[in-house]
C-alpha cells in the first residue's frame, strides 16, 4: 500500500473513531420529534470566527487551578438537595444531555461545564474564545444540535467585541460561525436559542437599546430569526418576528408553538406567543402575559403541557403560568421559589419533569452568597415527577 493510501486510511479511521466516541459517550438521546433528512454527513466547518481581542472591560478569563477551593462543584451542598452545582460565574445557557446531565455556560467567562443531577462535582469542559462581556454581553445562550448523537455539536449565542453571533462547535473544538453581524450594544443583546422540532434554529436578538432597529426588517436586531444549522434563512427569513426589545429566552411547547421572553428594560416585561411575521412592538401584537416592572428581568422559559415556567431576576422567582387551549392564562400566575435562591434566570425542564434553573446573583444587580452562582434541579409545584437525585 502506498504512503498516500496509508495516510488516507489513517484519517478515515480517526474520523470513524471520533464519531463512535461521541455517540458512545452520550448514547440514548431521544430525538425530541426531530427527524434528520437523511444520514448525517460531515461538512466543512469553514474558518474559525473572527473575534475581537480581550478588552479592559472583558479581559481574557484566567482558568482556575483544579485545586482552587472556588472551583465549580466544590462548594458544600449537603444542606440543600436542590443545588446540583455551586460557585459558578453567572450561569446563563443550559442544555440537557442524553445521559441526564447538563452543560451550563458562564456568561462572564465563556466556560462550559458539565453538571450532574446526583450533585457530583462539576466538570470543566472548555472555554469559548473571544467572548466580550462589556455591558450585558457575554455567553448568552446554548442549544444542543438536534442530531447531537451523530455530530456532537453545540450551538452558542455570544458577544464579541464587534457583534453578537451564533457559533457551533464540538466539545473541545474550535467554534465556527453560523450567523454573524447581529448588532451588539451595551444593553439588550438578546441570546435566546432553541431548535424547533423540524430542525429550524430560532435565534432571539436584542435591539441594543435602539427601539427603531427592532422595527426595521433589514436589521437583525430586536428579532426572532429562523435559520438552518448552517445559518441559511428558513422560508422567507431570516426574520421570523420583529419589534422585540431583548429576547433573552425561547422555548417551544408540545404543540410546536414558539414562545419568547422579552426583557423590555423599562416598564413591564413580556411573554409572547411568537407568530411568523408578527410585530411585537408598541403598536403590534399583545403579549400573552405582562410581568410588572417590580418583578421584571425575564430570563428563561420552559413549557410542559399547559404550564409555562418563567425565570425572573428582579422578582427572584419562577413564575408558573397555566395556559388554556387558546394559549390564554387561565388564572393569575403564581410564584415559585420566591426569594429562596435570589435572582433566577435560565429554566429548562428534563424528561422526569424536574426544572433545571440557574441563578444570576453575580451579574452586578444581585446580592451573591458565598456559593453563588448555582444550578438547581427542583420539582415544580404539584408535580408527579421523580424527586431530584
Amino acid at each position: 500500500m502506498s504512503t498516500r493510501s496509508t495516510g488516507r486510511l489513517r484519517r478515515l479511521l480517526a474520523v470513524l473513531a471520533a464519531a463512535a466516541l461521541a455517540a458512545g459517550v452520550l448514547a440514548g438521546c431521544g430525538n425530541g420529534g426531530y427527524e434528520p433528512r437523511g444520514p448525517f454527513r460531515p461538512l466543512p466547518e469553514g474558518q474559525p470566527p473572527q473575534v475581537g481581542p480581550p478588552t479592559d472591560t472583558a479581559p481574557a478569563p484566567v482558568p482556575r487551578d483544579p485545586g482552587d477551593p472556588a472551583d465549580p462543584g466544590s462548594g458544600e451542598q449537603e444542606g440543600d438537595p436542590n443545588v446540583v452545582a455551586a460557585d459558578l460565574n453567572v450561569p446563563t445557557g443550559l442544555v440537557l444531555l442524553p445521559d441526564g446531565s447538563a452543560i451550563v455556560g458562564e456568561r462572564e467567562t465563556g466556560r462550559l461545564l458539565q453538571v450532574f443531577p446526583d450533585r457530583s462535582p462539576a466538570r470543566e469542559l472548555m472555554t469559548l474564545p473571544g467572548v466580550d462581556t462589556a455591558g450585558d454581553g457575554g455567553l448568552l445562550g446554548l442549544a444542543l444540535s438536534p442530531t447531537f448523537t451523530e455530530d456532537g455539536l453545540l450551538y452558542a449565542y455570544l458577544s464579541t467585541a464587534t457583534d453578537n453571533r451564533v457559533v457551533r462547535f464540538p466539545l473541545g473544538g474550535t467554534p465556527n460561525p453560523v450567523l454573524t453581524g447581529i448588532p451588539r450594544g451595551e444593553t439588550h443583546n438578546g441570546g435566546g436559542l432553541v431548535f424547533g422540532v423540524d430542525g429550524t434554529l430560532y435565534v432571539g436578538t436584542g435591539d441594543t437599546g435602539d427601539a427603531a432597529l427592532a422595527g426595521d426588517v433589514a436589521s437583525l436586531a430586536g428579532k426572532v430569526l429562523a435559520i438552518d444549522v448552517f445559518g441559511r434563512p428558513v422560508g422567507d427569513g431570516p426574520v421570523f418576528s420583529r419589534g422585540h426589545s431583548d429576547v433573552t429566552a425561547l422555548c417551544q411547547g408540545g404543540d410546536e408553538q414558539l414562545y419568547a421572553t422579552d426583557d423590555r428594560g423599562t416598564g413591564a416585561d413580556e411573554f409572547d406567543a411568537v407568530a411568523l411575521g408578527g410585530d411585537y412592538g408598541p403598536t403590534g401584537r399583545s403579549p400573552l402575559l405582562e410581568v410588572p416592572e417590580a418583578e421584571e428581568g425575564l430570563g428563561g422559559c420552559a413549557v410542559s403541557g399547559p404550564f409555562v415556567y418563567l425565570g425572573e431576576r428582579t422578582g427572584e422567582q419562577v413564575l408558573v403560568v397555566e395556559l388554556d387551549g387558546r394559549r390564554t392564562p387561565v388564572a393569575e400566575p403564581e410564584g415559585f421559589l420566591t426569594g429562596r435562591y435570589g435572582r433566577l434566570r435560565t429554566v429548562v425542564i428534563d424528561p422526569a419533569g424536574a426544572l433545571w434553573i440557574t441563578t444570576s446573583n453575580q451579574d452586578g444587580a444581585g446580592t451573591p452568597e458565598d456559593d453563588d452562582d448555582r444550578v438547581l434541579r427542583v420539582l415544580p409545584p404539584s408535580s408527579d415527577a421523580d424527586s431530584p437525585l
